[in-house]
């Protein structure tokens, strides 16, 4: 196959799955790593492709990309995020102080808490209802500016109360993780992340497998910062091989 061929071959394959992996594409063209890796890295120089983690996606997938509404993101992998709230539940002690941030998988945890005892210090009023509504903690709810896409409280009044408050653990949701990006839709969202991390003894990405391989407007963490990244079962194995070069993955 001459190399023109094999090229369009590749931006074929990508538009067509919207998002690839490198091994995937060497079985299907029968040509080496690296010269898939050449590959795309020519064709996303050119803009025919968008270079991820392991792989590519589609470029054609980022020109109508815009954040989901709240309602959207609740009903979408239910059941993966189920299993990862499953597990972040099952990582918190009893007495602990742990940070929880705002997120649809995030809301699912207060189902499977079994402590008699914890702390929840949270900036999204849709956990502090899930939390209040099952149990009788201590939540420390943090206010400021309301941000309606998400139910997360936003904005300087809420970056200056979450200075204050040190966490055994934080468990923050993200909107993708790309390469070493943490990523979401808003700068002023991804503050108030940053500073619950720095102020967090242990750091948590909370993420469904969708979110493995995808871009956002703002990054705000570094993913080898983090302790580990608990996501559900349904992970591509290539896509954790790749991930597990830079950070702990933690799966049921």
């Amino acid at each position: 196959m001459l190399k023109n061929e094999r090229l369009l071959k590749i931006v074929k394959l990508v538009d067509e799955s919207n998002i690839i992996t490198v091994n995937t594409l060497v079985k299907k063209l029968g040509v080496s790593t690296m010269t898939i890796r050449r590959d795309l890295e020519e064709l996303s120089k050119n803009g025919q492709i968008i270079r991820i983690h392991g792989g590519a996606e589609s470029a054609k997938s980022k020109l109508s990309k815009k954040e989901l509404t709240y309602v959207q993101k609740k009903s979408i992998n239910v059941f993966e995020k189920k299993e990862v709230a499953q597990l972040v539940a099952s990582m918190i002690n009893e007495d602990e102080t742990v940070y929880i941030g705002p997120g649809t998988t995030n809301e699912f945890i207060a189902m499977y808490c079994k402590q008699k005892n914890i702390r929840v210090v949270t900036n999204s009023l849709p956990v502090f209802n899930s939390f209040r509504e099952l149990h009788d903690y201590e939540i420390c709810l943090v206010g400021g500016v309301l941000r309606e896409r998400s139910g997360a409280f936003i904005g300087g009044i809420t970056l200056d109360s979450l200075k204050h408050l040190r966490t055994s653990k934080a468990f923050v949701s993200v909107n993708g993780i790309n390469e070493d990006s943490l990523m979401n839709a808003s700068p002023e969202e991804g503050n108030t992340q940053r500073i619950a991390l720095q102020n967090a003894d242990r750091k948590f990405v909370v993420a469904d497998h969708s979110k493995f391989n995808h871009s956002d407007f703002f990054s705000f963490w570094n993913l080898k910062d983090v302790d580990a990244v608990i996501t559900d079962s349904a992970l591509d194995v290539e896509v954790k091989k790749e991930y597990e070069n830079e950070v702990a993955i933690i799966q049921p």
